[in-house]
């Protein structure tokens, strides 16, 4: 079994900054990708950010400049730091991680999910 437990979510005014983290951890051999995705009520899931196992990043162009992703792969866990936040970045961010099991499986799995309200 994997597990993906996110934390850092929360409310913050416009303007300021929050760090959301996700640790994976369980039968996981390696992982080729992780990534933050966010769902805002009433649309569909996004990508935000993603980070390749050799570091290679993407970005949403809504949040270029302001959000930086980067993992630690001792650790198995992938950060998202977040500046200058703005009302529209509210909703519920979802980690997720592309991985092989120890059987070469390879599998997409996602966390629970966090909110982050962002106030005018």
């Amino acid at each position: 079994q994997v597990q993906l437990v996110e934390s850092g979510g929360g409310l913050v005014q416009a303007g300021g900054s929050l760090r959301l983290s996700c640790a994976a951890s369980g039968s996981i051999f390696s992982i080729n990708a992780m990534g933050w995705y966010r769902q805002a009520p009433g649309k569909q899931r996004e990508l935000v950010a993603a980070i390749t196992s050799d570091d290679s990043t993407n970005y949403s162009d809504s949040v270029k400049g302001r959000f930086t992703i980067s993992r630690d792969n001792g650790k198995n866990t992938v950060y998202l730091q977040m500046n200058s936040l703005k009302p529209e970045d509210t909703a519920v961010y979802y980690c997720n991680a592309d991985y092989l099991d120890y059987g070469l499986g390879l599998h997409d799995y996602w966390g629970q999910g966090t909110q982050v309200t962002v106030s005018s």
